[in-house]
């Protein structure tokens, strides 16, 4: 299916690494033009050696700017600068933050208001000023990379998913309210995904299990309905589409993407 995404301008917050890296590279595939944001530079330098050693010509199409998306001003700052350097922001991929799991009875208010900074906060402060300058060219989409410990509450993931629960609201209330100004606003919630940060929590496991990786692995997978965790380009699929035209009539919408693991409506 052509997606019609050439010379479109992505910005992608955590673009780094695991999902948000995977949309980058989806949308080089498409022809469009990417800004990756991250809060680390050498993790930036290293996503963008691996785009350009599977896109060696796409050098011009790749930007990086380090920042920290908990602090308000930085992310305006990043957002001119990617509007400076690139043009104007037609689509936004938030990826970024990722709150901290704190065991129940471990939790103060300290790390509630941690994992909103860490989750809530940083996709705010980007989609805020995105979304009025979107309104204001009556046109854009923004997509927002939640997770489904909003929609099911974990015991060690309560504060975390409150968080994430923030944001489906605020996606379908964003595209209500920003619908009739030309912009499409989408959540997507990933179940475990093979990324580096589900390796660190298999590492634990399998410490805890006494077993190999590859056997606690095997565990997690045997407990999905497709015996089978996704692949960060799955995830990226998804947020492909629902950037594109293809998708145009879809908005407001909060897609679950963890395999049938929580059959729920």
């Amino acid at each position: 299916m052509k997606l019609d995404l050439d010379n479109k301008h992505v910005l992608i917050t955590g673009g780094s690494k695991g999902i948000g890296l995977a949309c980058a590279q989806g949308f080089l595939d498409e022809g469009a033009r990417v800004t990756l944001v991250s809060r680390g530079a050498d993790n930036l330098a290293a996503a963008r050696q691996a785009l350009l050693a599977a896109y060696p010509d796409a050098g011009g199409r790749i930007a990086t700017i380090a920042a920290d998306l908990t602090d308000p001003v930085a992310a305006v700052k990043a957002l001119d600068q990617a509007e400076a350097d690139s043009g104007v922001v037609d689509i936004l991929v938030n990826s970024a933050g990722a709150a901290k799991r704190t065991p129940p009875d471990e939790l103060t208010p300290q790390a509630w208001h941690d994992a909103m900074q860490a989750k809530y906060f940083s996709y705010i402060y980007m989609i805020d000023p995105v979304v009025q300058r979107m309104a204001r060219r009556r046109a854009g989409v923004i997509i927002n990379v939640v997770g489904n410990g909003g929609k099911v509450a974990s015991p060690t993931h309560l504060a975390g998913g409150a968080a994430n629960a923030a944001l489906m609201l605020v996606s379908a209330g964003l595209a209500n309210a920003f619908g009739p100004k030309g912009v499409r606003v989408n959540a997507i919630n990933p179940g475990l995904t093979l990324t580096e940060r589900l390796q660190e929590g298999l590492k634990a496991d399998a410490k805890v299990q006494s077993v190999s990786m590859d056997e606690a692995l095997g565990i997690v997978n045997q407990r999905q309905p497709l015996r089978r965790l996704a692949e960060p380009r799955e995830i990226a699929d998804a947020v492909l589409f629902l950037a594109s035209e293809r998708a145009s009539y879809i908005t407001g919408a909060i897609l679950a993407m963890d395999g049938a693991l929580t059959p729920m409506i």
